[in-house]
């Protein structure tokens, strides 16, 4: 038992360094940059909150689990921003295969069982195959976008984002799990692109 609960207490230390992690978007208010715990807290919030967005079987509980955990390779590998072109590239082969490596070093703290539980989620959000990680993803993809609406632009200014960028990078993928809400959201995202 006591080995057990050193393992998941080690887990929970090192998860605790996802708090640490700065991301690109910044809050709300504009006031700082969100950190990568708060992110994956707030998408946990947005799936509690939007699950009448879900299709229909899509279980919120899962959805909520696996925003709990899609970040935690951050601890190793940082935020690699979507509209980035610096450094890492989203989705490309190296951050892909760095993150799996932190997947391994992270999840591989936990007592094997659950070990494999959380990191089996944690590739479920990834591959977005499911009913639940093609909600989860669209989650992740849409509060970025509201961030960057509340804040007038946010860090689309920052990395010159276009409506089109836009619309392909995030947009598809929000839609994908959530199209009303890709609806909404393109519409509030629309006068801002229509300034410049």
């Amino acid at each position: 038992m006591t080995d057990r609960l050193d393992a998941q207490f080690a887990f929970l230390n090192e998860a605790d360094k996802l708090k640490g992690v700065l991301r690109a978007t910044r809050l709300c208010d504009g006031s700082r940059r969100e950190n990568s715990g708060e992110h994956s807290w707030h998408l946990a919030l947005y799936a509690l909150v939007l699950a009448d967005q879900a299709a229909p079987g899509v279980d919120i509980n899962r959805v909520i689990r696996m925003l709990v955990l899609h970040d935690l390779v951050e601890i190793d590998v940082g935020d690699v921003p979507i509209h980035s072109s610096d450094g890492m590239a989203h989705g490309s082969a190296d951050t892909l295969a760095a993150e799996a490596r932190a997947a391994d070093r992270i999840f591989g703290l936990l007592p094997p069982d659950l070990g494999r539980e959380l990191r089996c989620l944690w590739e479920e959000f990834e591959a977005a195959d499911t009913a639940d990680a093609v909600f989860a993803k669209s989650l992740d993809r849409a509060q970025p976008v509201l961030h960057n609406i509340a804040t007038g632009g946010g860090t689309w200014v920052e990395y010159k984002v276009t409506a089109d960028q836009l619309e392909a990078r995030v947009g598809v993928k929000i839609a994908r799990g959530a199209p009303a809400l890709w609806h909404y959201i393109r519409a509030l995202a629309a006068p801002y692109f229509a300034k410049g």
